[in-house]
């Protein structure tokens, strides 16, 4: 898509004449100036990024010593299973914990404020 943009110098000038008309002639030296930073910046970033690849890989290499390989899968430690308990035991823990809650939401409602009424005028 991009190389059909390219393939005539007509088009090529034409893009040129619009980013010369969009930026001014001014901005133009100095944004090529940014745009060279930029790129020796990121040139420096990925050429270090690689001597750091290489550099984790060569003492392993040198030493003749072979480093533990990564398991290809997780370690998983099995345990015995937990009995369950009596469910019988859980419906009774759950039906205690709805009646404390019912006995907590009547507390609240007789604790809360009623409304002020207002008469208005008629």
């Amino acid at each position: 898509m991009i190389g059909d943009l390219f393939d005539s110098p007509w088009k090529v000038l034409i893009i040129a004449a619009l980013i010369l008309v969009l930026f001014g002639a001014k901005k133009m030296p100095e944004a090529a100036r940014s745009l060279g930073k930029s790129m020796r910046i990121l040139k420096t970033e990925v050429s270090s990024l690689h001597e750091d690849e290489r550099a984790q890989a060569s003492p392993a290499q040198g030493s003749g010593v072979q480093p533990d390989p990564a398991p290809a899968f997780p370690q998983v430690q099995l345990t015995a299973p937990q009995p369950q308990p009596d469910p019988q035991s859980q419906i009774d823990a759950l039906q205690q914990q709805v009646r404390d809650l019912q006995r907590a939401a009547t507390m609240d409602a007789t604790m809360a404020p009623e409304p002020v009424r207002t008469q208005q005028p008629g």
